[in-house]
């Protein structure tokens, strides 16, 4: 299966592989590190996965609801674009898709800093790093982001560098179930894709709430998952973004993408 359309086999990919990893508590290999970045900052890539990354992603700043971030993604112009799905070495790489959700919330703190200005922000499955990047730029006192793919981690280094932000902490241990921290706010995208996944992030985001009185922001663009599961009437709508053409192209025709507060008892107004 050539590159062609991997969006939607990755999507298709991701409601299982990805999600069974978040249960099973296991993330992939940690390749090409320096440095553990478990609990703390890996903010080194090895030469040798630096020059895969760059020699095999393009870095793009179009197509997407953030202009000002640019992003190392895989794109048509790259050579794993045209290959068999199954040729590129490492594992599936969602990282490099800058997936709607993940858009409409960093477009939501990029127009409203005041949202994570001064405060401590967890971005939950991080992917390309492209939200926790929103937070840095717009005044956040402490960003930690959270993918269990160490490759995803890898990549978010060289997307902080494209940026002129200095590099967060970066941690690829399965978060969900795990003791709660002291976060202002958890950010989370495009993660309602498997019931029993979603069921252990409402049980984790709600002990959060309950004990730190976390405030938690949802990207999703309306996927069938995440509007017929539980969590979904718990949630207040924040604001609804509609998507550039080429981001509606590459998932199936989604028109928009809104951010949720998972908060419904408090309304999150515009900054």
């Amino acid at each position: 299966m050539a590159f062609h359309g991997w969006k939607q086999f990755l999507f298709l990919s991701k409601q299982n592989t990805f999600a069974r990893a978040w249960r099973s508590r296991k993330g992939s290999p940690s390749l090409g590190w320096k440095h553990c970045c478990h609990g703390g900052a890996g903010r080194s890539v090895a030469p040798e996965m630096r020059a895969f990354l760059e020699e095999n992603t393009e870095v793009t700043s179009s197509g997407n609801l953030t202009p000002e971030i640019q992003l190392r993604l895989l794109t048509p112009r790259c050579r794993f674009w045209h290959e068999k799905l199954d040729s590129w070495p490492y594992g599936d790489p969602f990282w490099a898709i800058y997936w709607p959700g993940g858009q409409a919330l960093s477009r939501y703190i990029l127009d409203n800093p005041c949202v994570v200005k001064g405060k401590s922000v967890l971005d939950l499955g991080s992917g390309c790093g492209a939200t926790a990047i929103a937070a840095v730029m717009s005044g956040a006192s402490q960003v930690l982001a959270n993918d269990i793919d160490p490759i995803a981690g890898m990549a978010m280094i060289l997307n902080c560098e494209l940026n002129h932000v200095n590099p967060f902490p970066i941690t690829i241990k399965n978060m969900i179930n795990s003791e709660v921290g002291n976060w202002d706010l958890i950010v989370l995208g495009d993660m309602f894709y498997d019931e029993q996944l979603a069921d252990g992030l409402h049980h984790w985001l709600s002990k959060c709430i309950r004990i730190r009185q976390t405030k938690v922001l949802i990207g999703d663009p309306g996927r069938h998952e995440f509007l017929k599961h539980r969590i979904h009437s718990h949630l207040h709508k924040v604001i609804e973004y509609s998507l550039p053409e080429s981001t509606r192209q590459e998932n199936n025709g989604l028109t928009s993408s809104i951010v949720w507060s998972y908060q419904p008892s408090c309304s999150l107004e515009r900054c």
